[in-house]
Parts: structure tokens; C-alpha cells; sequence
């Protein structure tokens, strides 16, 4: 119960720590809003990698993926409607997602080292693509996506709720999500009692690919523009806000409120660093750090457990 609480134990204390420190900027609405949308793009990768670490895998080339899909969808939103732009740019992560999942269960190589190879592949494509140049002549109106308000509230955040609670109730009420569970805890066990493994963990990685193309139009909606460098490194803060929020890398464990929780814990860190002038490569070493204590935490409560 400890274990599960932690993490948003350490959310509500980090927001006390910085609303005593800096209560004049941290508490503004413009801050707080400002915070909801720096951190849904990592929230919407975020909640795919929970889908794909509880299964048992990881996916490094999510910050490739999200350049891909918002280049893509913005070279279409140029001369056709925005929003068949923003179906581009998630179908596009999908058919990653896709290729990850295949060449992951049908060549039967550890995904780390798939992930590794296509994080090269689709970054490759995407600079290919754009020749090394951003998009730019983007309608006015996809601005709104990343920056509009709805009802007094952030856009991005009414998406992030109905994402976080569509992967929810996949995870928590659905076929898919029991047998996610069941091959992140044992694949060889879940397959001998029938489950289709590969089916199953295909569809997971082209899920997390999905949601991370849909971060991608909402990072090149923020920028009004499609950069084939975008996300470099988001990777990293991906896998961390699952790891921070209760996840395991052996799998068979994972939620989307602790998950969501991690995502605003970085959050939080990086905008309280900001704020507080601390420099930006102190705040990578600070994620560093956090990853290394959570899987450590982890991995001692494991220990703890089987003695």
C-alpha cells in the first residue's frame, strides 16, 4: 500500500515544496497552465509506455516516432484539412508502433535492441523526408490543439483525460489489458494457457505508437511547426513517469494514475527548476537520479517480498 501511495505522496509534496518557494510565479494560472501543457506531450507517451512495460517491453524509439508523426501531419495539414493532418500524424505513430510490435515478436529479438535499431530507423526516415527542414505555412487554427482553452481549461488537458481514461479502462476492463498483465508477469506461462502473445503485444507497442503520434501533433501544434528533430530524449522521461509512477521494467505491473502522477512529478521538477534558476543539465541529472531510486525502491520491495 506504501509502495502505491509514494507516488503521489512525493507529487503533493513536491507542489507544497515549490507553492512555499516560489508562490508568486508557481501558484499563477498561467504557470499551472503552463505546466498541464509542457507536460501532456510526455503524459500521452507516457500512457502507451505503461501499456508496453506492463507487457514486458520497452520502447526507446517513442521520441523518433513523435517527430515522425508531427512532420508528417503537418506536411498534409498544408494543403488539406487540419484534422485529416492530425489523423495523419497518429496514423503514422500507429504504423511504427506497428513495426516495432512485428519485429519484436516475429524475429523473436529482445525489444530493447528493436527499439534501439528503429529509434535510428525512424529518425533516419523522418530527416530523409523533410531534408533537415521544418515544416512551416501551417494553419493558424492547429494552433489551438496545443495552446487553445476549452471551458476556462487547457485544451490538451480535456485530450489527455479522455486518453488516460480510454487506456484505463483497456488496462483495468478489457481483455487486452488482463492479458497484458499476463505476459508482462510470465509470457512463457501465458502462452501455454492460450493467450496469443504476439497479437497481443503487437497491439500494445501499436497503441503506445498511436498516442505518441498524437503527441506529436500536439508538440508541433505548440510550435507551429513540424521539426524532424522534435523529441529527442523524450524517450528517457517517458519510461521514467511510468517507472516513477509504480511500473516495473520486469513487467506485469503498471497503472495510468501512477503513471499520470510520474509525468507531473518531472513536470513539476522541471518547472520548479526553471523558476528557481537551477540550470537545465542539473535537471537531467535530477531525472537520472529519480529513475535510479524508483527502480532501486523497486526492486527492494521484490526482494523484501520473496524472503
Amino acid at each position: 500500500m506504501i509502495q502505491r501511495l509514494l507516488p503521489f505522496f512525493t507529487l503533493f509534496g513536491l507542489f507544497v515544496i515549490l507553492a512555499v518557494a516560489s508562490p508568486d510565479h508557481f501558484l499563477t494560472k498561467t504557470n499551472l497552465s503552463s505546466v498541464v501543457r509542457q507536460t501532456a506531450v510526455i503524459n500521452l507517451m507516457a500512457l502507451g509506455m505503461t501499456l508496453v512495460i506492463v507487457a514486458g517491453g520497452i520502447d526507446l524509439s517513442v521520441g523518433s516516432i513523435l517527430a515522425m508523426g508531427g512532420l508528417l501531419g503537418t506536411m498534409v495539414m498544408k494543403e488539406n484539412p487540419i484534422w485529416l493532418g492530425v489523423m495523419t500524424g497518429i496514423l503514422a505513430g500507429g504504423l511504427c508502433g506497428l513495426a516495432n510490435g512485428l519485429l519484436t515478436t516475429q524475429l523473436r529479438i529482445n525489444p530493447f535492441i528493436v527499439t534501439l535499431g528503429t529509434l535510428g530507423i525512424f529518425r533516419g526516415v523522418t530527416l530523409i523526408i523533410s531534408n533537415g527542414l521544418p515544416v512551416h505555412e501551417i494553419p493558424q487554427a492547429f494552433s489551438y490543439l496545443g495552446e487553445g482553452n476549452l471551458l476556462g481549461v487547457p485544451f490538451v488537458l480535456w485530450v489527455l483525460v479522455a486518453c488516460a481514461a480510454s487506456v484505463h479502462i483497456v488496462l483495468e476492463h478489457t481483455r487486452l489489458g488482463r492479458y497484458t498483465f499476463s505476459i508482462g508477469s510470465n509470457e512463457a506461462a501465458a502462452f501455454y494457457t492460450g493467450i496469443p502473445v504476439s497479437f497481443h503485444t503487437t497491439a500494445v507497442y501499436a497503441i503506445c505508437g498511436a498516442l505518441t503520434g498524437l503527441g506529436g501533433m500536439i508538440e508541433a501544434s505548440r510550435l507551429m511547426t513540424g521539426q524532424p528533430t522534435a523529441g529527442q530524449g523524450y524517450e528517457l522521461q517517458a519510461i521514467a513517469a511510468v517507472v516513477i509512477g509504480g511500473g516495473s521494467l520486469r513487467g506485469g505491473e503498471g497503472s495510468v494514475v501512477g503513471t499520470l502522477i510520474g509525468a507531473f512529478i518531472m513536470g513539476l521538477l522541471a518547472n520548479g527548476s526553471d523558476l528557481l534558476g537551477i540550470s537545465p543539465y542539473v535537471q537531467q541529472a535530477i531525472i537520472g537520479a529519480v529513475i535510479i531510486l524508483a527502480v532501486s525502491f523497486d526492486e527492494f520491495s521484490k526482494r523484501k517480498m520473496t524472503r
